[in-house]
């Protein structure tokens, strides 16, 4: 039966809706009633009332929002507009980023990380942001935790040149502290725009901040993982369905608590299992 929101959880919704809609996100998640029979062993175990009350609630949000919005004219007056190829689409978008000043992760970076793989990549990857490896190198996961991403993509069956990873950022936040939300914010559109371009068929937030900022959810990695999202940026091509979103940890996390590389590996078999990729013997086993 369905359940009246309370006036509190109204408003914090509606705040959400307003934080995607400013990210530039407005084809919003939709968590499925039911799991397919391979997620069950990282589900969570159960839905509470209250989340399956916000589900709907965010359903009718999302129909609100997108009523407002002419996504014809969103992307329009981008330079790759209208640009079939996405090798060439991709270049006009870094083109258009050029010597990004844009938000204040410009003071203390060495080069911008744009995104590294395939441009017609089936399978993409978006984590934080650069550490000091990939500020160096201007390429995204090269250091202990990309080498343990390479390895994760390996153990599927694929290589690095096979994918398409981004993040979030791309510039080094000082400290590798997390981006702040303005940062964020203002660095998502060009990620968004990425991601239309690619059209990838699946996408994996790695990590509890690329996660939330996909989605513009703030939950715990526990609910996050485990079922797929539906993910589309405003504005993109209407003959691409869009792009099916699971999480996963950060292989930086990863790497401070190997006893999730377990759970890490399930939600990508998940991944696979979709794809319909059979990963190598030895990692099967």
């Amino acid at each position: 039966m369905t359940r009246t929101l309370d006036p509190e959880l109204r408003n914090a919704l509606a705040e959400r809706v307003r934080y995607c809609h400013e990210m530039g996100i407005y084809d919003f998640y939709r968590r499925e009633t039911s799991l397919p029979p391979f997620t069950e062993a990282v589900a969570p175990a159960n839905v509470s009332v209250s989340e399956s009350g916000l589900r709907e609630e965010m359903a009718a949000r999302k129909s609100a929002v997108v009523l407002n919005v002419d996504e014809d004219k969103i992307f329009s007056s981008q330079p790759e507009h209208g640009v079939a190829d996405p090798a060439a689409a991709l270049k006009l978008i870094r083109e258009d980023l050029g010597d990004c000043t844009r938000c204040k992760l410009h003071k203390g970076r060495t080069k911008i990380v744009f995104g590294v793989g395939d441009p017609r990549a089936e399978l993409m990857f978006v984590g934080e942001g650069p550490g000091a490896d990939e500020d160096a190198q201007g390429e995204p996961f090269v250091g202990r935790a990309g080498q343990l991403l390479n390895n994760m993509i390996k153990a599927m069956g694929l290589r690095r040149e096979d994918v398409y990873i981004a993040n979030i950022v791309k510039c080094r936040p000082p400290g590798n502290r997390q981006p702040e939300r303005d940062e964020c914010e203002t660095c998502s559109p060009f990620l968004m725009r990425q991601i239309a371009a690619i059209k990838p068929k699946v996408m994996v937030a790695l990590g509890a901040t690329a996660a939330k900022n996909l989605l513009a959810l703030n939950a715990p990695m526990t609910e996050l993982r485990g079922r797929w999202y539906d993910f589309k940026p405003v504005g993109s091509d209407p003959s691409w369905e869009g792009a099916r979103l699971a999480v996963t940890y950060h292989p930086a996390f990863l790497l401070r608590d190997p006893r999730q590389k377990g759970e890490a590996w399930k939600d990508l078999q998940m991944v696979m299992k979709y794809l319909g990729i059979v990963p190598p013997k030895k990692a099967a086993e």
